[in-house]
């Protein structure tokens, strides 16, 4: 239902969604009701995640997830949340999440033949939960490639130029979904007062030109040599790029798409695959990044090209504005090659 708030015509989240479903020549309604679950969802954990300092929700469960990462409550309960909400929206048949060790495969007999399979980082930057900084939901949607009952791990083993959809909720000083199904991006911001994610960003395009840099400054002397010139050039401008960290993957990129920039999380010596996954993170926000005419590269190569041989495999990433891309991968490739 189309309403009108502040004398201006606002369309819903489900009116948008329902709306592109012509896009898909080979959907029949599966995906359209896929993205409007992981919507339900979202407002859900948006509602813990906005009363959690007056709840025993905030703080760790005592437990490591599979990544070796201390466990937040809130991790713990998006994680469900979103299981939960697909797995009885039926559109889906499995579910790989940042935090569990293998996939999920549902079971009840409408996710059994489901077309769709969804990869997820329920709750990304959740180290940033306890001190109210800007955290995240990151999502893939697949096309499902097994025939069984059950799904397989080649269902999610897919490189990026395989997403149907993808998209991330970011929960802040106000809640926004942004999404892509590779025909442009769009924002939505979550109305309180009517309990609805509005349009609020189309058809959004990332700045060509930007003076941004998104990179934890504190490991500089673990980084290759190019990454640490590109860093020097960005300081040492006549006017400085601007350095700005959140630590929460989903704040740092949005800020990004919005204002221009570039976010790199790069290759240390202690870490010589990177830190991201390459499932969870870097391929659904590589697609959201480029379908709004930015560039997200490993260093070696387009994300999305990555054929990846692990549910849990890591990939440095370098995204965001063409110009700032474009002169890191400059730096990175002139000082692997000398």
């Amino acid at each position: 239902m189309t309403d009108h708030i502040y004398g201006r015509e606002v369309i819903t989240l489900n009116e948008f969604i329902f709306q592109r479903q012509k896009d898909f020549t080979y959907a029949t309604g599966e995906l359209t009701s896929l993205l409007t679950d992981i919507g339900i969802a979202a407002k859900i954990v948006n509602r813990e995640v906005n009363k959690a300092g007056l709840v025993d929700i905030l703080g760790n469960v005592g437990l490591q997830n599979v990544q070796g990462e201390l466990v937040k409550k809130l991790d713990v309960f998006a994680n469900e949340q979103f299981i939960s909400s697909l797995a009885s929206g039926g559109q889906c048949a499995g579910i790989a999440s940042e935090e569990n060790e293998d996939f999920v495969s549902l079971e009840n007999e409408q996710s059994q033949h489901a077309k769709y399979i969804v990869t997820i980082d329920p709750l990304d930057g959740s180290s940033n939960i306890d001190v109210n900084v800007s955290i995240g939901t990151i999502f893939s949607i697949y096309r499902r490639k097994s025939s069984g009952k059950k799904c397989e791990v080649e269902d999610f083993l897919q490189k990026g130029t395989e997403q149907v959809a993808a998209g991330y909720i970011i929960y802040g000083s106000s809640t926004m979904l942004v999404f892509t199904t590779g025909k442009g991006v769009n924002g939505f911001t979550l109305d309180p007062s009517i309990g609805e994610f509005c349009l609020s960003h189309p058809s959004l395009q990332i700045p060509e030109e930007a003076s941004v840099y998104s990179i934890n400054q504190g490991y500089y002397h673990s980084f290759s040599e190019g990454v640490k010139q590109f860093i020097d050039d960005c300081q040492k401008q006549e006017k400085p790029c601007s350095l700005r960290y959140i630590g929460s993957m989903v704040a740092d990129i949005h800020r990004n798409l919005i204002q221009g920039g570039i976010f790199i999380y790069p290759a240390t010596k202690s870490q010589p695959s990177g830190k991201l996954r390459l499932l969870y993170e870097c391929n659904p926000i590589a697609f959201i990044v480029e379908q709004a005419g930015g560039i997200a590269d490993s260093g070696s190569g387009r994300i999305m090209e990555i054929e990846p041989k692990k549910l849990h495999e890591r990939t440095p990433i370098f995204t965001g504005s063409k110009n700032m891309v474009n002169k890191a991968l400059k730096y990175l490739h002139q000082f692997e090659m000398s």
